[in-house]
C-alpha cells in the first residue's frame, strides 16, 4: 500500500499549543498554493496511491473552489482510480456544509474533525476558535453530506479540565456516533506561546494519566477498540492511511514540510511556504536512505504503536535477513524481560500499561 498526503499549511490562527507549520491565511496565496502543489504532483507521473489524506493546517479553509482546483490537479497527476480511503481534515469553524458536501461528491469517504473539547472555556483557554456548538454541528454536517466514517481530535489536560468535562466531551461524540476517535495528551511543545507562557491551572502529568485511563475505559465500554496509542475506533474503522505509517510502508508528501518516504528514501520539504511558492518542485531539504538494521528498527518501532498487531519478529527476519535483526531481537527481549514488551510466540506488542511512557520505550527499540 502507499499513501499520499497534501499538507494544507494555512490557519485562521494558530492554537497557542501547535508546533506544526501553518500561516496565516491569505486568500490571494491560496490559489498560488494550489497550482504550486499541482505542479509539485506532476513529477510523480500517474504514481498508483491507496490512501489519500489532505491534512494541514486547516484544509478546510480552502473553500469549495480551490478545494475542487486543486483535486482536478491530484486526479490528473496520480492514479487514485483503487483509493481504499480518502480523509480530509476540518476545523469546525470552517467546515461549512457545502465544503463538507464537495469533499464528499469528490471522492472523500473519511471526515476528520478537530474538535479538541465539547467545552467553551477549555477551547477558549488554548486559543481554538470554534465552539462547542459549531463542533457538534461539524459532525452532523458531516453526516448529512454523507460521511459514513467520521473521526474527531480530543486533548486531554487542557486547563482546568477534569473528568466530568472530559466525560462530557467523550459522552457527546460517542452519542453522535462517530467512528474513531483520537486522544492526545497535552504537551509544552518548545517555542509555541502555551510553552512561553503555561497556564496556571494545567492537569499535572498524572492527572493526565488518570484522565487518559478512564478515557480508556470509557470508550472500551462503547465499542472503541484501542488500535494504537493515541487511536481508537469502533471495529472495521481503523485509518488505513495512518496504518500504512505504522506498517513501514511507502507514502508521497506534498506541499511546505510535508515529508514522504518513497522508493527507499524518506525526504522533506522545506517549512517555507514563499520558497514553496516559487519553486515547489525544489523544496526537499533533508533525504536519507537508511541502512537495512536502521529500516527494521525503525519499521519496529513504528509497528509497536499498533497495539493490536505488534510485531512478527520473524516476517521481520524475512524481510531484511535474520544477522540484520538480530541487534534488534536483544533490545526487544531486554524490553520484554523489564515488562515493556510483552511476547507471544515470533510477536512482540507493547504492554497496554506503559502507552503513556512509551517514548523512551520506543526510542530504546531503535537503539537510542
Amino acid at each position: 500500500m502507499r499513501g499520499l498526503y497534501i499538507h494544507i499549511p494555512f490557519c485562521v490562527k494558530k492554537c497557542a499549543y501547535c508546533d506544526f507549520y501553518s500561516v496565516p491565511s491569505a486568500d490571494e496565496y491560496i490559489g498560488n498554493f494550489a497550482d504550486a502543489v499541482i505542479i509539485e504532483a506532476q513529477k510523480y507521473n500517474k504514481l498508483i496511491c491507496s490512501t489519500f489524506y489532505i491534512g494541514g493546517g486547516t484544509p478546510s479553509i480552502l473553500g469549495t473552489e480551490n478545494l475542487n482546483r486543486l483535486l482536478s490537479g491530484i486526479y490528473a497527476a496520480f492514479d487514485l482510480r483503487r483509493m481504499a480511503e480518502a480523509t480530509i481534515e476540518v476545523n469546525p469553524d470552517s467546515a461549512t456544509p457545502a465544503f463538507l458536501k464537495t469533499a464528499k461528491r469528490r471522492g472523500f469517504n473519511r471526515v476528520s474533525i478537530g474538535v479538541q473539547s465539547l467545552v467553551d472555556t477549555e477551547l477558549k483557554s488554548v486559543g481554538r476558535i470554534h465552539t462547542a456548538d459549531q463542533a457538534t454541528a461539524a459532525v452532523m454536517n458531516a453526516r448529512q453530506a454523507g460521511f459514513k466514517s467520521i473521526s474527531a481530535d480530543l486533548i486531554i489536560g487542557l486547563p482546568e479540565q477534569n473528568w466530568t468535562s472530559l466525560r462530557l466531551s467523550l459522552e457527546s461524540l460517542t452519542g453522535l456516533e462517530i467512528q474513531h476517535l483520537s486522544l492526545y495528551c497535552l504537551s509544552l511543545e518548545p517555542g509555541t506561546p502555551l510553552a512561553e507562557n503555561p497556564p496556571k491551572k494545567l492537569p499535572s502529568d498524572n492527572i493526565q494519566a488518570k484522565l487518559f485511563d478512564k478515557a480508556c475505559d470509557f470508550l472500551d465500554r462503547h465499542g472503541f477498540i484501542h488500535y494504537e496509542i493515541s487511536n481508537f475506533a469502533k471495529p472495521g474503522y481503523e485509518c488505513k492511511h495512518n496504518l500504512n505509517y505504522w506498517r513501514g510502508g511507502e507514502y508521497v508528501g506534498l506541499g511546505p514540510a510535508a515529508a514522504s518516504h518513497f522508493e527507499g528514501k524518506r525526504y522533506k520539504n522545506k517549512a517555507d511556504l514563499e520558497a514553496y511558492l516559487n519553486r515547489p518542485t525544489k523544496q526537499v531539504t533533508e533525504e536519507e536512505t537508511l541502512p537495512p538494521a536502521e529500516k527494521a528498527a525503525e519499521e519496529a518501532m513504528l509497528r509497536l504503536r499498533l497495539l493490536q498487531e505488534g510485531l512478527d519478529i520473524d516476517e521481520m527476519a524475512e524481510r531484511f535477513g535474520e544477522p540484520t535483526v538480530r541487534s534488534l531481537m536483544k533490545r526487544l527481549n531486554r524490553l520484554v524481560i523489564e515488562g515493556s514488551l510483552l511476547r507471544e510466540d515470533a510477536g512482540y506488542r507493547l504492554n497496554p500499561a506503559k502507552v503513556l511512557v512509551s517514548n523512551p520505550i520506543l526510542a530504546r527499540v531503535l537503539g537510542d
